[in-house]
């Protein structure tokens, strides 16, 4: 497992587990065999409704709490500085946990204008311990300044939809600047064209590789996060045999150009759902 140094210090995995459409039960079942293949990382968040699910097999394993990488996130209609505490609280006694090492905002929902009172109420936590790290997601440039302008710490990172049909380069470049950083979901662009892609095709194949494999390779080496998805146990495996062969300088660019913009989910300026 590669890991990664947070701007506050803290040491990261870099391939984490992702839970997003998981249901509750099913989330303790692969969230267990995530943690028996080796992750360490899981993500969750309040709105995928299945933190009890993620507690449970946390709870289950044998794996000490400290070498454990837990990531929750607040609600858009949990959003504002009261608000927000509360909504720790309370996703803390559902995953049955004394802490989360990352907390982070779920959107920016920039029609109610509460992320800054939101992340301060991040700082809050940060500031008394009670969270090892803060941060964001789905926030474009102009939210992030915002933060920065507005806020006293740096958000760790900032999760993003990314993949090879997104590669979000204009945010990555931002983020890099500034020492924050990203963290893509949907890396896979939720098992879609990209996966059937020619050019990704030839180069699984070059490796003896899976596709999958193949995109997750080419984020981990351009310096990102990852979180793939999965509840089939082969997959769950699959996506984290990916650490024994390199793309090649001229793979990485092929990759890199078949950058569509092209989202499966919201863009973060028009995303106020709560």
């Amino acid at each position: 497992m590669n890991d990664v140094t947070l701007n506050n210090g803290l040491k990261m995995p870099q391939l984490g587990f992702g839970v997003w459409q998981v249901e509750d039960d099913q989330a303790t079942v692969a969230v267990t065999k995530a943690l028996e293949v080796g992750y360490r990382s899981i993500d969750t968040a309040m709105i995928y409704q299945n933190e009890k699910g993620v507690g449970k097999a946390i709870q289950e394993s044998s794996i000490p709490r400290e070498e454990l990488f837990i990531t929750t996130k607040v609600w858009n209609s949990d959003q504002g500085y009261e608000n927000t505490l509360r909504a720790y609280e309370e996703s803390l006694e559902r995953l049955g946990l004394d802490y989360v090492d990352l907390y982070l905002i779920h959107w920016p929902t920039p029609k109610y204008d509460q992320y800054v009172d939101t992340y301060k109420a991040l700082e809050k936590l940060y500031q008394d311990g009670r969270v090892k790290a803060i941060g964001v997601c789905n926030f474009n440039i102009d939210h992030l300044e915002r933060i920065l302008n507005e806020c006293e710490i740096k958000p760790v990172l900032n999760q993003i939809e990314c993949h090879p049909y997104l590669s979000q380069n204009e945010v990555k470049e931002f983020c890099a600047k500034q020492e924050i950083f990203v963290e893509a979901w949907s890396p896979l662009e939720r098992g879609g064209e990209a996966l059937t892609d020619p050019v990704i095709q030839r180069i699984a194949k070059a490796h003896d590789k899976s596709p999958a494999q193949t995109i997750l390779r080419w984020h981990l080496q351009n310096n990102t996060i990852v979180i793939p998805k999965s509840v089939t146990p082969s997959r769950i495996e699959e996506n984290f045999d990916i650490f024994d062969f390199d793309l090649s300088v001229n793979e990485m660019k092929e990759i890199h150009q078949l950058n569509r913009n092209r989202r499966k989910g919201s863009d973060p300026s028009e995303m106020n759902v709560r």
